[in-house]
């Protein structure tokens, strides 16, 4: 009786062993074509858990056999049942994280304007955290219940919820509000990931959106880590919140000499020709005037923050180019602080390029 007994066992883990190569080989097949990108990202993240689950899912079945107990096996199925809720825990975590890499291989975070793609790779991040955390509770809870001792101890957690509820409300207050918070802005989406923000003075992009705290990476590869309620409670810039597209600005201080339509004409013409200009905005204004100069605006639009600086810089650069060859009147002009006695005269100035 024992022997056959054992023998039970033996056959049941060597049936779950082959039912799930089985299975695997079944997906692997399925998933060569190159137009089921579903079964692909199953067999790329299931094939570990699958070879223990059956395994177990058998073992477990055959525990119930009554020779157990007469051969005074009586934690064997307490055991493989712990076996089995243990990874079928990790079964339905592995299938939450494939949904969630075949929803993410759609996206084309890549283009040029990614909004509505960001928008929704925020919301599957974080809901599939969500999900996560419920289904380490549901287990948790399905353990406490498998066991005598545990239904025990469930029952006097209830009878002193109360007590418990206010210790751990002041306790974890904070936990709890950024929690929250995450949820809202999860769903709200003030921020998303890789939206441009200024926060704190510091310019970067949003890296990470946990449960409790984001990751913001600043141009210079720093991470600034900050409380999920930080951007709940606090006002801060998102230059990309609704498009991708930005206006950069470059000023100038010019002469009141200085040929503004031919300077505006060169502009425009620099920007025809710069591949990180959209098409969209471009303006050369005078803004402003003082007692010695005018300040001009150069304005142009570009498809994202990153794309907007590097052109604001050229552009700058290409404008200075020009007015130092080609319009040098425009130049302002510096006063010059003569010794004491020496001064030629009030209010005398001189061009920039007669300066050494």
């Amino acid at each position: 009786m024992e022997f056959s007994y054992w023998y039970i066992l033996v056959l049941a883990v060597v049936l779950g062993i082959f039912t799930a190569w089985s299975l695997i080989r079944i997906i692997h097949f399925l998933s060569k074509k190159p137009d089921r990108t579903f079964l692909k990202t199953v067999n790329q993240n299931i094939t570990n858990v699958i070879y223990f689950f059956f395994p177990v899912l058998f073992l477990t079945i055959s525990s119930t056999n009554p020779l157990s107990h007469e051969l005074k096996m009586p934690l064997f199925f307490p055991l493989s049942k712990l076996a089995l809720l243990t990874v079928s825990t990790w079964l339905v975590i592995r299938i939450v994280v494939i949904f969630e890499k075949f929803v993410l291989a759609q996206l084309d975070l890549n283009k040029a304007n990614n909004n509505e793609e960001r928008k929704l790779f925020t919301k599957v991040k974080f809901i599939k955290r969500i999900i996560i955390i419920c289904i380490f509770i549901i287990s948790f809870s399905l353990l406490l219940l498998s066991f005598e001792k545990g239904r025990e101890f469930g029952l006097g957690l209830l009878t002193s919820a109360g007590i418990v509820s206010v210790i751990v409300g002041f306790a974890a207050q904070k936990t709890i509000g950024n929690l929250l918070a995450g949820i809202q802005i999860a769903f709200t989406q003030p921020l998303k990931i890789e939206d441009v923000v200024i926060v704190e003075g510091e310019w970067g992009r949003i890296e990470e959106i946990n449960l409790t705290y984001i990751v913001v990476k600043t141009w210079d590869f720093r991470r600034l880590v900050l409380p999920i309620t930080y951007f709940i409670e606090k006002p801060f810039q998102n230059w990309t919140r609704n498009d991708s597209s930005l206006i950069g600005s470059a000023f100038f201080y010019l002469d009141f000499h200085a040929p503004i339509e031919k300077i505006r004409t060169n502009f425009l013409e620099l920007l025809k020709n710069n591949p990180l200009w959209d098409g969209n905005v471009a303006a050369f204004q005078v803004t402003d005037t003082k007692d010695q100069y005018m300040v001009v605006r150069a304005i142009m639009s570009a498809r994202n923050a990153g794309d907007a600086f590097d052109l604001r810089c050229e552009v700058r650069e290409q404008i200075i180019r020009l007015l130092t060859t080609e319009f040098p009147e425009a130049l302002p002009r510096v006063p010059l602080a003569f010794p004491q006695g020496d001064t030629p005269g009030a209010g005398t100035f001189l061009s920039s390029k007669n300066v050494d």
